[in-house]
């Protein structure tokens, strides 16, 4: 097994016994990300010096028998929305100078860092995250690892693509909307919205509180570790949660026995999902069974609460880009353009009814997670399409949102909630399902897809389209 293919855990345990050390590990993956970039394009950069000046560092570390931390010389890769210190933050957009000090680190970063994580790169976002696949006029298409005339998906479609393919076994993303669990879902890997505030994010998101920041790893058990390290609190982030109760590595171990499960294929008849992306579902669903989950076909309580979601997320828009100049806004996405014409529209009474929506589903889903611990959906309805496009050609949407259904209610609701791959359709394009729980229980989350992976329920056969 070459060291692109190790788990970050797997990585950890050659070090700790001597195998190999980081630089070795981290020169390896150095090579595969310059070796996709051109077909992918996952990266917005590689940060080849000062990534080998940490994995030095941290090799010396582990001569001495004095690791730092839970991640010490581990290559991790972080989303060009998130702040990293030494290097640009352009978020997709043309509208941002790479001029500057570039002199902190978001707090999730920063958090790794303590760590001792290595930096390897910055990877591709639409404009500012705004939608559901990652093109932007900075930095142009990802593709998908499984078939580059795909989309990775977004908007952490280049965080996905290179963990997909061995450039990095970790990766910051963000979720405004599914941002993490779509391109995770697309491109066979596992992804974690966590639970609001579970991770602090500052800069605050324009987008509010429909932004999460999560981990993007191999497995349920890597993204348990990651959230260990970047789940804890940072003074510059209001909304942030206290502590943890606990470790997330330390509580995947209890399996699904006893737990009740709602299976909801089509919310209550409301997605029309593609029949090999259901079928795949229904046989991972049929695993949880077999593990010994209360398995219950049931739907929860709301209709799609799209239009509350648009006008959150398109005031967002709005706001995000309020202060560009017009020959700025010229050099905007157009579809972005469109949707910050349509967001700086709205009333605040516009807004609040949005808000009172949102506050509903919240309440409903919290009285619906009193009887059921897990609620389990597909991830998307329909494999991955076209790359290049917001939605696919003949679909009839004309928004991401469209035929992302499945994901974002749960931004509204600010629960955890987890993509994992069960397979691919005939294609061989992977199919993700959706793992969602009462917020504050991430650990539920992580616990039954950790035990998908552990009994081969979850998996997805390796992305060597690009790589072979």
């Amino acid at each position: 097994m070459q060291l692109t293919d190790l788990t970050a855990r797997q990585l950890l345990d050659g070090y700790r016994k001597g195998e190999f050390g980081p630089v070795e590990a981290v020169r390896a993956v150095l090579e595969r990300a310059a070796r996709i970039q051109p077909e992918v394009n996952a990266f917005v950069r590689l940060t080849e010096e000062d990534a080998l000046a940490q994995a030095r560092a941290s090799q010396e570390r582990w001569r001495r028998g004095e690791p730092r931390g839970l991640l010490d010389g581990v290559p991790v890769t972080v989303k060009d929305i998130l702040l990293m210190r030494g290097h640009p933050t352009l978020r997709g957009s043309k509208a941002i100078s790479a001029a500057g000090s570039w002199d902190e680190d978001a707090p999730s970063v920063a958090r790794l860092r303590e760590h001792g994580a290595v930096f390897v790169g910055k990877t591709t976002t639409p404009e500012f995250g705004w939608k559901g696949v990652t093109d932007s006029p900075l930095s142009g298409i990802t593709r998908n690892p499984y078939d580059p005339s795909r989309t990775a998906g977004g908007s952490s479609g280049g965080s996905a693509a290179a963990v997909a393919l061995g450039a990095g076994p970790l990766s910051l993303g963000t979720d405004g909307g599914g941002s993490v669990r779509i391109p995770a879902a697309f491109c066979g890997i596992f992804g974690l919205k966590p639970t609001y505030g579970r991770v602090p994010l500052y800069p605050a998101s324009a987008f509010g509180t429909l932004s999460h920041v999560g981990p993007m790893t191999r497995d349920a058990a890597d993204a348990a570790l990651m959230l260990d390290v970047i789940g804890t609190p940072d003074a510059r982030d209001w909304s942030a949660l206290g502590p943890a109760p606990g470790s997330f590595a330390a509580a995947l171990a209890g399996g699904v026995r006893g737990l009740r499960v709602a299976f909801s294929p089509t919310l209550g008849g409301q997605v029309a999902v593609q029949p090999a992306v259901a079928a795949a579902v229904r046989r991972a669903v049929s695993g949880l069974a077999e593990l010994g989950a209360y398995v219950e076909e049931t739907d929860p309580d709301f209709s799609d609460p799209v239009g509350a979601f648009h006008a959150l997320w398109f005031a967002g828009a709005a706001r995000v880009t309020q202060r560009l100049s017009p020959g700025q806004r010229e050099s905007l996405d157009p579809g972005l353009r469109e949707i910050c014409v349509t967001g700086a529209r709205l009333s605040a009474l516009d807004y609040l009814a949005a808000v009172d929506v949102r506050m509903d589903l919240g309440r409903r889903m919290g009285r619906f997670h009193e009887s059921h611990d897990l609620l389990v959906t597909p991830t998307l309805p329909l494999a991955a399409f076209e790359a290049g496009l917001e939605a696919p050609k003949g679909s009839g949407h004309r928004r991401w949102t469209g035929w992302t259904p499945f994901t974002y209610p749960f931004n509204l609701t600010q629960q955890p909630a987890a993509t994992v791959p069960v397979g691919t359709d005939p294609d061989g394009l992977p199919v993700g399902l959706q793992l969602v729980s009462a917020r504050h229980r991430d650990d539920l989350v992580l616990r039954a897809a950790h035990a998908l992976y552990e009994a081969g329920v979850a998996s997805a056969p390796p992305a060597t389209a690009v790589v072979a």
